[in-house]
């Protein structure tokens, strides 16, 4: 891993002096406060401006297409995580916009992507079934083909985060229930305004807005669907691996080396919080981090942070789930009994950072798949152990 420092041209400088003007003006208190309350993760004034600006165009774009640089997209990477960006929904959006430029017939591509930059339209996941678990390929929700150019679709989507913000969903539908699971899905680019579609929020323990998404005679035209017929998997196979962060390394080093490193500048900055809080001098004189207890957790939990945050690949996300879940308990516990005040409680004793992080871990290990079907794929396929067997022994 090179940790060279990258110097900066005096166009890159200025460019990243343009991004945090923008971003200090764009992301303000009120925006973080309200996205705080609502969960959404998304902020359609924020995402608005940062299309009109050209930045949605730009990041999603290669450089050889009109997009950034490697190093300004690195600079853009970020400032956004800096600012507390909400970007969720742009996460998943530019995700599916890639499904969509290959699989899609021309028409669609022209009506959806132009207003994708713009910000106008967003895309959410349809994967998740409510008895389906991380195993999307075991999909129930059905598309029956009702004549030539129509299609009706039937069943329930969990985790559709940010549905009610989004415009479409990239919507996996089993289309031929005798067949191998892997040879039965097809993909659909659904309206999320057609008729028969319900959006119901859930919220999460750390505060999050997701939904459960009901589906029921949902008619949806076959210029929709994305790739062929029962060839589902192949479309969908580029933006999973991307969602659960398997995809190679940059050679260059200005990419992150793993998925999940916005969720990991949360237990950065709350560490960093309670370093600050316990190095103050107290009312008697001594100092939280005089006590070798301390400093040894503290110094413990910087060391496991750094290892996970420079773990690569699909190692890289489990190493930073594990990490959050075993790093918040101890920050907590070294500044005391505040620490459980959440953010924007009068005495929180580090802003509510380390609560914060301890209620988002239990998800991080759960989005995008659980940590313990990662866990899986890494003994099945890295170190080469074979298929976990979960029968009871006779």
């Amino acid at each position: 891993m090179d940790f060279s420092r990258v110097d900066l041209s005096d166009d890159d400088r200025q460019f990243r002096d343009d991004v945090r003007a923008l971003l200090r003006e764009l992301v303000t208190e009120e925006v973080l406060r309200r996205d705080r309350e609502t969960g959404d993760n998304f902020d359609e004034g924020v995402h608005l401006a940062l299309g009109a600006a050209g930045y949605l165009e730009r990041e999603w774009r290669p450089e050889a297409d009109g997009g950034f640089s490697r190093v300004r997209r690195r600079i853009w990477e970020q400032e956004k995580r800096r600012f507390h960006v909400p970007w969720v929904t742009w996460g998943t959006t530019a995700m599916v916009a890639r499904s969509v430029d290959r699989f899609a017939t021309p028409e669609v591509r022209d009506e959806v992507l132009p207003r994708v930059f713009s910000g106008h339209v967003r895309m959410c996941l349809g994967y998740t079934e409510p008895e389906g678990g991380s195993d999307i390929a075991t999909c129930k929700t059905r598309a029956v083909r009702e004549d030539g150019s129509t299609w009706v679709i039937n069943g329930a989507k969990m985790f559709t985060t940010g549905a009610h913000n989004c415009q479409y969903v990239f919507l996996i539908t089993n289309t031929d229930p005798a067949a191998p699971k892997h040879q039965s899905l097809t993909m659909f680019l659904v309206p999320l305004d057609t008729p028969g579609i319900e959006i119901q929020g859930i919220r999460t323990v750390d505060g999050d807005r997701t939904n459960i998404v009901y589906y029921s005679d949902v008619r949806v035209d076959d210029r929709y669907r994305l790739g062929e017929v029962n060839g589902g998997w192949t479309v969908l196979r580029e933006p999973l691996n991307a969602e659960h962060g398997a995809v190679a390394a940059a050679d260059d080093g200005l990419a992150d080396v793993s998925i999940m490193m916005h969720q990991a500048g949360f237990m950065a900055d709350a560490l960093d919080r309670v370093a600050g809080r316990v190095a103050e001098t107290g009312p008697d004189g001594r100092r939280l981090l005089d006590d070798q207890s301390v400093a040894y957790r503290l110094g413990r939990s910087a060391a496991r942070m750094e290892a996970a945050l420079s773990t690569p690949s699909i190692f890289g996300r489990v190493a930073i789930a594990q990490a959050m879940r075993d790093i918040s308990p101890d920050l907590m516990d070294i500044i005391g009994v505040a620490s459980s005040l959440p953010l924007g409680t009068d005495g929180a004793a580090d802003d509510g950072g380390a609560e914060y992080v301890y209620r988002f871990a239990p998800l991080v290990g759960i989005y995008g798949g659980t940590l313990e079907v990662f866990r899986n794929m890494i003994a099945q396929y890295a170190l080469g152990l074979g298929k976990p067997k979960y029968a009871a022994s006779q």
